[in-house]
């Protein structure tokens, strides 16, 4: 079932550029309603859940359209075309009927966000009108379950008073009523949607970076998984740690077959898995095509029935995560071929394994974590030893500094195979491949393609890349620090001597002009008291003995 459908919706085009713009705006505008009462990361919870009814809501207007075979101007004319054939019994009967086979949910014309913004106006709206529409639809589908759950609509953070709360919830409402979705396909409105979620992550650092991975790592990571795969049908995408889905998202975008693509993901959090669960759809991934789980990937290892592997895992794993590590994991299949488990403080290998336990044998993994793993001794490095002597790691990619809203640290991707017929690896220092932002460094299109290009090629490139021999590798002690194998030293030019002295000369020059001005500047001040002069007297006499 595709959630999205081309709206009928007549009227004056607009570039998607345009659209997209207006669309940004709107969505900003409705946060900046919230932005005074609460921080960032409580207030996405009604901002995005908002987003998605009044999605679902438009979408039950526009199939009701087009199983009536109307055209419509606005949303207003289409929800008064809902409330003239639902009054109708005969009709009414089919148009559930319909609607929940296309859509898998019926909001009411009662409840459609567009007949609740019209009570607004008239001043009737109730929230438990509102209230009342997220249990319907919760109820209407599985997969719908506690969507919305994270919205309380009668928390004092939006007002002391009902009335108050009322009115918040009310100019949010009619701020994203305004939103012209009709002309957008299906992945604009989804990465509006992401847009959003991004910027969530920067105003509110690590608090959001929890959901969000940047976009232009995703794109890396997605491209890479997908190389010489893009047109393969019945593609399969893991993400154990899948926060917001971006990762598992991207896949739409560098697959020509979308639509036959399998999605599993796997979160902790119920707030960021509700999250995923939406953009899903917003993204127009029909229901039958995505798995997600609201679980704890290494207590509670998921999927356990078929498909357990999959084409390509991306993971994005919270850093040095502490875990329970018990020894019980030792026979746990995903950790027990190692010998040991990763330790206490730090479950970056644990999650690595997980991931590259349900990877196909032919399959590509991708996963983001701090450079630390490449390094790190003991357990981890027993743990390292095993998956090299194995030919288990294929690149390792160092990526820049300050590029992720939780953390400044530079983090690596590494990519996991399991079909190698050799042992060596090829190492990316990219950690020069982005361009100063205001907060956080930003990686282009250009960067990622110079990257993508090089881990293809797999070729030296001096002071960029490097393939190591896993001669060279057991000769470094399994130790795959970046800059162990990849030079990127540049010499500070010498200066002849001649020129040096002609600096020095400068510099003495400058600060004999600096100390002038200074004394000029000591000669103009008088004391304010006889006091003060006495003290500013000595003052200057003690600078003559310096």
């Amino acid at each position: 079932m595709e959630y999205y459908q081309q709206h009928k919706l007549i009227g004056d085009p607009m570039s998607q550029t345009d659209l997209s713009r207006e669309l940004y705006q709107s969505l900003w505008n409705a946060a900046d309603i919230l932005r005074g009462q609460m921080e960032a990361n409580e207030y996405k919870s009604y901002l995005l859940g908002l987003i998605f009814y009044k999605y679902l809501s438009d979408n039950i207007l526009q199939a009701v359209c087009d199983n009536l075979d109307e055209t419509f101007e606005s949303f207003q004319q289409a929800q008064l075309l809902y409330e003239e054939n639902f009054a109708d019994a005969d009709v009414r009967e089919d148009l559930i009927e319909v609607l929940n086979d296309e859509l898998g949910y019926v909001i009411e014309p009662s409840l459609t966000f567009t007949k609740l913004v019209q009570f607004i106006h008239e001043g009737t709206f109730q929230l438990e009108s509102l209230a009342q529409s997220f249990r319907d639809i919760e109820q209407a589908n599985e997969k719908f379950e506690n969507l919305f759950e994270d919205i309380d609509l009668y928390a004092k953070k939006l007002g002391n008073t009902p009335q108050k709360q009322n009115k918040t919830i009310s100019e949010v409402m009619k701020q994203l009523n305004d939103l012209n979705v009709s002309g957008h396909a299906g992945d604009i409105l989804g990465d509006a949607y992401e847009y959003l979620i991004g910027q969530f992550a920067s105003d509110s650092g690590k608090k959001a970076g929890e959901f969000y991975t940047p976009q232009a790592v995703s794109h890396l990571m997605t491209q890479i998984v997908f190389a010489g795969r893009e047109h393969q049908k019945g593609m399969s995408v893991y993400d154990p740690t899948m926060g917001s889905g971006s990762l598992l998202l991207n896949a739409k975008r560098y697959s020509k077959e979308a639509s036959t693509i399998s999605y599993y993901g796997q979160e902790l959090i119920t707030s960021t898995f509700n999250l995923a669960r939406m953009n899903m759809m917003l993204h127009g991934v029909a229901i039958e095509n995505y798995h997600l789980s609201n679980h704890d990937t290494l207590d509670e290892d998921w999927p356990t029935t078929e498909p357990t592997d999959f084409d390509g895992v991306l993971m994005n794993p919270p850093y040095s995560l502490k875990w329970s590590a018990d020894s019980g994991f030792l026979q746990d299949p995903r950790f027990s071929s190692y010998g040991v488990l990763a330790p206490k403080s730090k479950a970056d290998f644990a999650f690595l394994l997980h991931g590259f336990y349900h990877l196909k044998h032919n399959g590509v993994m991708a996963i983001v974590l701090p450079h630390g793993v490449l390094f790190r001794g003991a357990a981890e490095q027993k743990i390292r030893q095993h998956l090299l002597e194995e030919g288990a790691i294929d690149t390792v990619i160092g990526l820049p500094a300050n590029i992720f809203y939780n953390t400044s640290i530079p983090t690596t991707i590494i990519i996991l195979k399991k079909n190698r017929t050799n042992k060596d690896v090829f190492f990316i220092d990219a950690s020069k491949e982005f361009e100063k932002g205001k907060n956080q460094n930003n990686m282009t299109e250009d960067h990622i393609a110079k990257i993508l290009e090089t881990y293809q090629k797999r070729e030296n490139v001096e002071k960029f890349a490097h393939l190591a021999s896993f001669e060279e590798i057991v000769e470094n002690d399994y130790n795959l620090n970046i800059p162990r194998y990849v030079d990127t030293f540049e010499e500070e030019p010498v200066v002849p001597l001649v020129d040096l002295a002609d600096q020095l000369a400068e510099i003495d020059k400058e600060i004999g002009q600096v100390e002038a001005r200074l004394a000029h500047m000591r000669s103009q001040l008088v004391g304010t008291t006889p006091e003060a002069q006495a003290e500013l007297t000595a003052y200057l006499e003690k600078l003559k003995e310096i």
